[in-house]
C-alpha cells in the first residue's frame, strides 16, 4: 500500500482499468500532477503507477518524496523519506525516537522499515466522496516535508551521534514546531 524503499518502487498505486467508481481517483491523480508541477516540485512520474517521485530540500537536509493516489481506494498518500537508512544496531533507538516524535503530532506519522532501516514520514487523506483539490494536496505534502525536516537533526543525533532518543527529542522540541501549510502559502523552500 505504500512506497517500497529507495529503489523507487511504489506499491499500491498500480495502474488499472478504472471502473466508473474510480473516476474520481483518476481525476485526483491529474490534480496531484498539476499541483506538483505548478508549485515547483519538478515531479517525475513513477512508471506504471499513479505516483510521482520528487525531491525536497529543507533547512536540515534533502529528502526523496513520493506522492501517490490509490485510485481504487480514493486515497492520497505522501511520503518524505529520510536521506539515510538506519544501521541495524541503531533501529531500536530510532524506533523510540520516532515514537516520541509521533506522540501529539496532529497530522501524519513517522514509520521505520525494520528490514532495511528506512525512515519516512507519511501523511494521507481519504478523499472518497469529495474532489481532491490543490489546497488539500498542499495540506498533506507540506506537513510531511516540514515535519521530516524538523525532526531530522534529532534523528541524525540518534543515528550518527551519541544522543539518547529522549535527549534528541527534548533538544528538537525545545524549538518551534514545524509550520502548518497555510503559514507558507505558495512557498517551496
Amino acid at each position: 500500500m505504500g512506497y517500497d524503499g529507495p529503489s523507487g518502487k511504489v506499491e499500491g498505486g498500480e495502474k488499472s482499468h478504472a471502473p466508473a467508481g474510480e473516476a474520481s481517483g483518476l481525476q485526483a491523480f491529474a490534480v496531484l500532477g498539476q499541483f506538483l508541477e505548478e508549485d515547483g516540485w519538478f515531479p517525475q512520474r513513477v512508471e506504471d503507477k499513479f505516483a510521482y517521485r520528487t525531491y525536497y530540500h529543507g533547512e536540515h537536509g534533502g529528502m526523496l518524496c513520493y506522492a501517490l493516489i490509490r485510485v481504487d481506494w480514493q486515497k492520497f498518500l505522501f511520503y518524505a523519506i529520510a536521506p539515510f537508512n538506519v544501521a541495524e544496531e541503531k533501529r531500536p533507538a530510532v524506533a523510540e525516537y520516532i515514537t516520541r516524535a509521533n506522540y501529539g503530532l496532529p497530522i501524519g506519522n513517522f514509520e521505520m522499515d525494520y528490514s532495511d532501516g528506512e525512515v519516512r514520514y507519511r501523511c494521507s487523506l481519504d478523499f472518497e466522496g469529495v474532489a481532491l483539490t490543490p489546497s488539500l494536496v498542499k495540506n498533506i505534502a507540506y506537513p510531511a516535508v516540514y515535519t521530516m525536516d524538523y525532526y531530522l537533526p534529532g534523528l541524525m543525533k540518534v543515528v550518527f551521534g551519541d544522543h539518547s532518543p529522549l535527549e534528541a527529542i527534548e533538544e528538537v522540541e525545545r524549538g518551534v514546531k514545524p509550520p502548518a501549510a497555510e503559514e507558507v502559502e505558495g512557498s517551496r523552500r
